[in-house]
């Protein structure tokens, strides 16, 4: 082999191990349901750090709980996403937006998968009952919400499936308090109502949005079973239903409720919208944009209204 050839050679090589890193890396980001795992783990830092500032604890003088609620919280989460994976396969088969999951190409077998979520969930619990057993306990509730009642019960059967699943969404700022404190507090309550009842609006546009997809999978979202139109009513009343919730937040400031408020009006003027448009397509589309945009902001100002500065 001549000098040159075995310089190409190399090169070739190279980018064949590039690019099977990269599709590693993007098996494991579906697998592990990367931008879900992110927004579930944000209001656990939220929670925490919340109940810091209402009981006038230090982040510096609490980082080791702090580390030990936000990776076991996250570690517990990423195994209940990875058992769901593992279980949804048939269907995940049937749906567009999740033919690519390693589940399905079979580039990780079924019962790796399992064993991955299995584990996962273990070392997450077990990590969570070094914070707190209040925290572990809304662990265990969040994962057996998700796990058992939402994706081996309900998801495939009824249509309350989203109910169930919200409120596996929902605990997480409770997670992250009751590291620090009991959450009998006002604010770790408002905010779980705040994620359950956003959840619902939020689910709803993607099942819009997916409508053929998931008819296809013979998936029970409201939107398969009940029609388009009633969803609309639905996803109107749960997001009025959040309307009031900022004024239990008061001791953060008025600052907050305005702000808090506005993004609420404008989440109902874009869901009466609904009620006009031609394009449901179009309209869900931008309702699960404002969703995802409205509870990053919103959880973001309420760390931004307790920083010291303010």
């Amino acid at each position: 082999m001549t000098k040159e050839m075995e310089i190409s050679y190399r090169e070739e090589q190279a980018r064949i191990d590039k690019k099977e890193a990269g599709s590693f890396i993007a098996d494991l980001k579906s697998l592990f349901k990367g931008p879900v795992l992110i927004a579930n783990a944000l209001p656990v830092f939220v929670g925490f750090w919340l109940a810091l500032y209402f009981t006038d604890g230090s982040l510096l003088a609490n980082s080791q709980l702090f580390w030990l609620t936000i990776i076991g919280s996250t570690v517990l989460m990423g195994g209940a996403l990875v058992l769901n994976n593992w279980y949804d396969v048939d269907i995940d088969t049937v749906m567009k937006r999740t033919q690519k999951r390693p589940t399905v190409t079979g580039h990780f077998s079924l019962k790796t998968v399992l064993t991955i979520g299995i584990v996962l969930s273990v070392i997450g619990m077990v990590m969570l009952f070094f914070t707190t057993i209040e925290a572990a306990v809304y662990g265990f509730i969040g994962w057996f919400t998700y796990v058992i009642m939402y994706t081996m019960w309900t998801k495939r059967k009824y249509t309350l499936n989203t109910v169930i699943g919200s409120i596996s969404g929902a605990v997480t700022p409770l997670i992250g308090w009751a590291a620090i404190a009991p959450a009998y507090h006002i604010v770790p309550v408002v905010l779980f109502l705040i994620l359950f009842i956003w959840q619902m609006p939020h689910t709803f546009a993607i099942a819009i949005r997916k409508y053929d997809e998931y008819k296809a999978a013979d998936v029970a979202m409201l939107p398969v079973v009940r029609g388009i139109r009633m969803t609309k009513r639905q996803m109107f009343v749960y997001v009025a239903c959040l309307l009031p919730l900022p004024f239990y937040l008061g001791s953060l400031g008025m600052a907050f409720v305005i702000l808090a408020t506005l993004l609420n009006i404008g989440y109902v003027a874009m869901s009466i919208g609904g009620f006009f448009t031609k394009d449901d397509y179009r309209w869900a589309t931008m309702m699960f944009f404002y969703s995802v945009n409205y509870i990053a902001i919103l959880f973001l100002l309420m760390v931004a209204v307790t920083l010291p500065i303010f």
